[in-house]
């Protein structure tokens, strides 16, 4: 095996096992990997300048790189809302009444059935307009719209 295939080897093997932690530390280091496989392909090019070339990609990849994936991708950023989270500000129309005594009622969210009761402690008529505030459980806590 060459020394770029050795490389090349080492940089898909961090770029996996990047895969499964935190914090963006194995895929710079890939990077670095991936450079010196790059230089490894020219000819003439010696294992020290290959080992230059990772250990100045890497370090190049930890100021740069990191921190661009790092505000892309964690909180601070434009975070992505999943699951629940993502229900949060949605309008919702209330299918069956919202009784505040009970907390019983059903929204429709998205094309969702959830399980729906005021935040306010009010009573929400069928066909209302609300907007989803905090999740409780299985339960969305509305308020009335307007």
């Amino acid at each position: 095996m060459s020394d770029w295939q050795s490389w090349l080897v080492a940089a898909l093997l961090l770029f996996v096992a990047e895969m499964f932690t935190p914090g963006f530390w194995l895929a710079c280091v890939a990077i670095g990997c991936l450079a010196a496989a790059a230089v490894g392909l020219v000819p003439l090019v010696g294992l020290p300048v290959q080992v230059v070339t990772f250990a100045v990609t890497t370090v190049l990849s930890f100021i740069g790189v990191r921190p661009f994936l790092l505000r892309l991708f964690q909180a601070g950023g434009h975070a992505v809302r999943t699951n629940v989270d993502a229900l949060l500000g949605k309008t919702a129309i209330v299918t069956e009444r919202i009784d505040p005594a009970t907390r019983t009622g059903r929204v429709l969210v998205d094309g969702e059935d959830w399980r729906g009761a005021s935040i306010d402690d009010i009573a929400i008529d069928s066909g209302s307009r609300v907007t989803v505030v905090q999740v409780d459980g299985a339960i969305l806590l509305v308020e009335k719209e307007g």
